[in-house]
């Protein structure tokens, strides 16, 4: 689907400015705010057959959170310059972006939602909150003595944009916060520290990108250095977990978890996941709430701004514009 905003010849003028370049965006343009203009946009928003500009697009934003084929289509873009996406993680994006395609995430647009999302996870599993509702459901009086979150020591493994906005919410409930980061700063641990501060944590939270370096990181020798009772929070991607290692720990009721994302994803049923004692499961929703929506916009339409100016863009995460 889609219609041209404006199908002005594409130009450069010598300051850099660009009219007349294509770009798709997965929402109609009326629903952005300020943008430029010259540009030529269609609408893409992942379902039915591309628009036939496709071999014309410049600037390109995925549908957030769609389906495989809309970053797939990227492979048939061969004047492709931008991908802005509206997630922050872009693992799914990345085999798909070619040497000269910049890549920009939406850092700083899901930071409010996964932090609320975060505490919110945190709270309820130490509190039990699960328990009450299906208590409630079987009109069955569930008290007893939970675990506060205050006094606790809580381990936030990636400490980036998420992991401080994390952290400010954190502040109030009165709990001792631990910063673990890929590299140390002041104040902020190396990931080579983990093996001595996974012992002493209460609640770990990851909040790492998915890399390499990442996949697997929690494991059955990381899992087994956490205290017992402790409570693993992924906020992260999936893969970052061993499924099947953090299955041991949970069946044998040692640890407790808050998975939004998995892996598989989505878990898929009858899968051990969905039965596991002491975890506490959320669809993949962290950024995805109405908070996301106007500032993903605003992302958007501040960056096309600096494309059609020939200005440099913000969160590029590879190549160079």
């Amino acid at each position: 689907m889609g219609a041209a905003q404006s199908e002005t010849d594409e130009t450069s003028g010598a300051d850099g400015a660009r009219t007349g370049r294509r770009v798709w965006l997965p929402e109609p343009p009326e629903v952005y705010d300020d943008l430029p203009a010259g540009l030529a946009i269609d609408v893409y928003d992942g379902l039915g057959e591309p628009p036939a500009t496709i071999g014309d697009v410049a600037f390109y934003v995925p549908p957030y959170m769609g389906a495989q084929h809309t970053v797939e289509v990227i492979a048939d873009m061969p004047g492709l310059e931008v991908v802005q996406t509206l997630t922050a993680g872009v693992e799914n994006v990345r085999p798909f972006v070619g040497p000269g395609v910049t890549l920009c995430n939406a850092r700083g647009v899901h930071d409010a939602s996964t932090a609320e999302l975060g505490v919110g996870l945190i709270i309820a599993s130490l509190r039990g909150f699960p328990d009450f509702v299906r208590a409630q459901d079987e009109h069955r009086w569930a008290a007893g003595r939970r675990t506060s979150l205050a006094d606790r020591r809580v381990l936030l493994v990636g400490y980036g944009a998420i992991g401080r906005a994390l952290e400010r919410r954190l502040e109030p409930f009165e709990c001792e916060i631990v910063r673990v980061s890929r590299t140390p700063a002041d104040g902020v641990a190396g990931m080579d520290r983990l093996p001595e501060l996974l012992p002493t944590a209460d609640v770990v939270v990851l909040l790492v990108p998915l890399t390499e370096q990442t996949h697997g990181l929690v494991d059955a020798k990381f899992l087994s250095q956490l205290a017992d009772g402790a409570l693993v929070v992924n906020l992260a991607r999936g893969p970052v977990v061993d499924t099947d290692a953090l299955l041991v720990e949970l069946t044998a009721r040692r640890l407790r978890a808050a998975l939004d994302v998995t892996d598989p994803e989505p878990l898929p049923a009858g899968h051990p996941l969905w039965d596991a004692p002491g975890l506490l499961l959320s669809p993949h929703v962290g950024g995805n709430t109405s908070a996301f929506v106007p500032r993903g916009r605003r992302l958007v339409s501040a960056q096309l701004r600096r494309y059609a100016a020939g200005e440099p863009l913000v969160n590029i995460v590879a190549g160079a514009y």
